[in-house]
């Protein structure tokens, strides 16, 4: 069974979160910080979308690569390898955004961490309740081939 139907599944409840936190944060910033806190909440919503398909992307392609096998090297080295690129990105665009005049930070930070946290419930409630069974390619005594071999 391949992983894809759930990864699908986190970036549509992703989209959905994130436009939430959009509207939700847009509206607060505006309310607090005026048109530049509105302004930071946008990007704040667009880095974890951003930086939610960077790992949706990467585990994608790491399946691919590996063919299914997700203890191969390969699998880690990609997927692990996203996790540093976002890691650089994120300090990047932090040291980049923090003087900004047109950033309220407080209204960015937020939004952000709301952003991780509402991804990482996402991530744990579609896992949660997917159908993944934790076992492949095992053979059970009720089987087919294996009720063949028993002596009657």
């Amino acid at each position: 069974m391949s992983a894809i139907p759930i990864l699908k599944r986190i970036l549509a409840y992703g989209g959905v979160l994130a436009l939430a936190i959009a509207v939700v944060g847009s509206v607060v910033g505006l309310i607090f910080a005026g048109g530049i806190g509105l302004v930071s909440a946008l990007i704040g919503t667009v880095m974890a979308v951003v930086f939610l398909g960077i790992t949706t992307a990467s585990i994608v392609l790491a399946t691919k690569v590996a063919k299914g096998d997700l203890l191969s090297v390969a699998f880690f080295g990609i997927v692990m390898g996203a996790w540093l690129v976002k890691l650089i990105v994120f300090i990047v665009l932090i040291v980049l955004l923090k003087d900004q005049p047109w950033i309220q930070t407080q209204v960015l930070f937020l939004t952000v961490v709301v952003a991780v946290i509402g991804t990482l419930v996402v991530d744990v409630v579609v896992i949660a309740r997917s159908r993944m069974p934790y076992a492949s390619d095992v053979s059970l005594p009720t089987d087919a081939d294996a009720t063949a071999d028993r002596p009657q």
